[in-house]
Order: C-alpha cells, then sequence, then structure tokens
C-alpha cells in the first residue's frame, strides 16, 4: 500500500506544481492536498480536500478524518509552516519544531532570539525610538517577496510609509536596522541528525529604496557561512529545506530573513540541476523519515538566475513560453511566470517577475553571453 503524503499549500506555486507533486507521483506516494484554494487545486488530478491550512487544528482534523495512518505532513508554503509542524508532532511524525518555524516566519521574535549572537535594532513599527538608528528598513513582520519593504531615512519618512502600507494590509509592522554588506542566500537541507549547506546564491538587488532581487549568482558560500549556521541552530532550525538570505560584512554575518522551506522563484529548479540530484524527492524523503542520501560534489560551473522584470504596468501582450536549449555549453531555461493576456501591476516586488531565466555553463563569460542573446532574441511586451 502506498505510503499517504498530505500536502498543506496555500495559493499555487511552480514549486508545488511543477516541483513536489511530480516528485511524490514517482515516489509513489498517495497524495491528499490539504488547501483552502480548492479552486485552483495546483493542477492536481488527486484528492483535494479544503480546509483552513492556517489552524493546525484544521489540518489535524482533516487527516485523522482518512481511514490509515499518513506517513507525512508536509508544507512548502512560508505561512504554513508552524501550523503544518504541529500537524505533523501530533500524528508524531517527522517534522520541523513548531517554535523554529514560528521564529524564522516572525521577524520580531527572530530578532529577540538571536540578540545574544547578533544584535540588530528591531522594532515594532509605530514605537521606534526617536534615538533609532536610522536608515532603518520598514517591512510586515511576516512579510515576503519584498512586499511592502522599504528604506527609510528618518521618522517622517518612516510614519508616511507606515500609513501608506497600512492603507492596504492591517498586519504588524517592523523597523529593522539596514545592513550594509554583501548579499547572499544559504541553502541547507537536514534530516534532523545532519544539516547539509546545498550551495549558496549572491544576490543583486534594485536600486533603494525597494529591494527586488534582480539576479542570483551560484557562488561558493563565503567563509563567514559558519556565522549563518550558529544563527540557524539557536533559531532551531535544522529539519528540511530552508532558505535564508543574509549579508557580510567587515567579517561579520547577520542574518536578513530565515524563510524556512526551499529558495523560490524558480531558484529551486536551477538548485536541483547544479546539484544533479531529486532534490524534490529528497526533501520529501526527508519528511518521511528517510536520513539525507550521499550525492557528489557539484562541478565546478557557473550559473544565474535572472527575472525578467516588468517596467510599466499594463496587459502583457507578447512573451515567450516556456524554453530549455543549449546554446553551445551552456544550458538555459526560461520558465514564464505572468501569461499572455495577463494584467501587470508594478508594486516594485518580486510579484513584477514576468519570468525567469537559468542558465547553467562552464564559466561567467559563457553563462553571461547565452543569457544576453536570449534577452536579445524575445520580446516581452506590455501595453
Amino acid at each position: 500500500m502506498a505510503a499517504s503524503l498530505y500536502l498543506v499549500a496555500g495559493k499555487a506555486t511552480d514549486s508545488v506544481t511543477r516541483g513536489f507533486l511530480p516528485a511524490a507521483a514517482r515516489l509513489g506516494l498517495d497524495v491528499t492536498l490539504l488547501t483552502d484554494r480548492p479552486g485552483a487545486a495546483h493542477g492536481f488530478g488527486g484528492r483535494v480536500v479544503e480546509c483552513d491550512v492556517s489552524d493546525f487544528r484544521e489540518i489535524v482534523a482533516a487527516v485523522a478524518a482518512d481511514d490509515g495512518e499518513p506517513a507525512a505532513v508536509f508544507s512548502n508554503s512560508d505561512f504554513l509552516q508552524a501550523p503544518t509542524a504541529l500537524a505533523a508532532a501530533y500524528f508524531g511524525l517527522p517534522g520541523k519544531d513548531w517554535r523554529a518555524a514560528t521564529r524564522a516566519k516572525n521577524k520580531g521574535l527572530m530578532r529577540r532570539h538571536l540578540a545574544f549572537l547578533d544584535p540588530v535594532f528591531s522594532a515594532d513599527a509605530r514605537r521606534v525610538p526617536p534615538d533609532a538608528p536610522y536608515p532603518l528598513v520598514l517591512k510586515p513582520r511576516e512579510g515576503v517577496a519584498s512586499e511592502d519593504v522599504f528604506l527609510v531615512q528618518d521618522a517622517l519618512e518612516l510614519s508616511t510609509r507606515v500609513e501608506e502600507i497600512a492603507a492596504r494590509r492591517d498586519d504588524p509592522l517592523v523597523a529593522e536596522q539596514y545592513l550594509p554588506g554583501r548579499l547572499h542566500t544559504l541553502e541547507t537541507l537536514g534530516d534532523g541528525r545532519e544539516l547539509r549547506v546545498l550551495g549558496s546564491f549572491r544576490t543583486t538587488l534594485s536600486p533603494p529604496p525597494f529591494f527586488v532581487e534582480e539576479r542570483l549568482e551560484w557562488v561558493e558560500p563565503p567563509p563567514e557561512t559558519t556565522q549563518v549556521l550558529q544563527q540557524l541552530e539557536a533559531l532551531g532550525v535544522g529539519f528540511g529545506a530552508c532558505h535564508t538570505e543574509f549579508v557580510v560584512h567587515e567579517g561579520r554575518a547577520h542574518i536578513i530573513e530565515v524563510n524556512y522551506r526551499l529558495i523560490g522563484d524558480h531558484c529551486d529548479f536551477l538548485l536541483a540541476d547544479l546539484l544533479g540530484v531529486p532534490l524534490f524527492e529528497q526533501i520529501l524523503k526527508v519528511h518521511l523519515g528517510e536520513p539525507l542520501e550521499e550525492w557528489p560534489a557539484p562541478g565546478r560551473r557557473h550559473a544565474i538566475a535572472e527575472p525578467v522584470i516588468a517596467d510599466r504596468p499594463g496587459k502583457l501582450t507578447a512573451a515567450p513560453g516556456p524554453v530549455r536549449l543549449d546554446d553551445g555549453p551552456v544550458r538555459l531555461d526560461y520558465l514564464p511566470q505572468r501569461a499572455v493576456g495577463d494584467t501587470v501591476t508594478i508594486t516594485r516586488t518580486n510579484r513584477d517577475y514576468l519570468g525567469t531565466v537559468r542558465v547553467i555553463g562552464p564559466g561567467p563569460d559563457e553563462v553571461d553571453a547565452a543569457l544576453a542573446r536570449f534577452r536579445a532574441g524575445h520580446e516581452w511586451t506590455i501595453a
């Protein structure tokens, strides 16, 4: 009898539809999708159960309503890690520590918990003291995708931005010390016994006051990575996939945020290609209680993920579909994130991505040249 996987999801994502669901099928798992958006159904032709996935009690009730024993309860959503972890714990299944998932998601709790290792100013955005170390970064306490994240220079600009954001959303905001330095990611995978570093990307951001990710380049993890691992250990992060963003400045590593799930925006597919392993299957196997498998270190290759970013609002009238091609020694993949006919608004966030180009090659010159040729040879038209 096939093992039962309960996959907990909110909105549809390519990570789920193109990554985890096909991986579960390859593993022969019996998948039930738990979601509060059954209309989307994530392109899934199997069993879909509607429930409030933000409430661990509803997840537990949905799983318990089935005959048989669950083998895994899993989610790749930022917002659903804590309730999924609690549900997995209820059934005695492998999973993340719900407290670590809560700390990772709540930036205020994260800063408070890491203060002994990495003191960084952070305050409720409506209660920032007069002597705060401006400039500050204003952001939703539990936000994603650089949405409503702004660099503010003084108390007046902070107050103006707070009111502007509050007109759109009512969740709490935090104001944090701006941390200069080189921005990196750290990709890790743990089975509860070993936390393995999968690799690192160096991130290029848009000019301030916004923080849109414009390019991710595969690099060796910097020497300061050990400091990041110490901070993750302090947070209790050590099971499943984790995507951590941090800056390095004058020999110090400061965590910006911890996304306790696999990296997104199609960089998950790039990471899997670079590692040369069935990464989505590996993550699911960990949640099924299996130890991490050994795999060879990736060869010396260069890689870039570069989104095509909308530069004006309107309707997307022309854009390429999915592309996979070889350009000499370079492998290039393009996957759309918006479809022709979609209405595009400018948000100054990762929501402005029209699609992402993923390129792997022997070195930076070959990769950059292939990327430039692809972009020059295709059109994205917003009318």
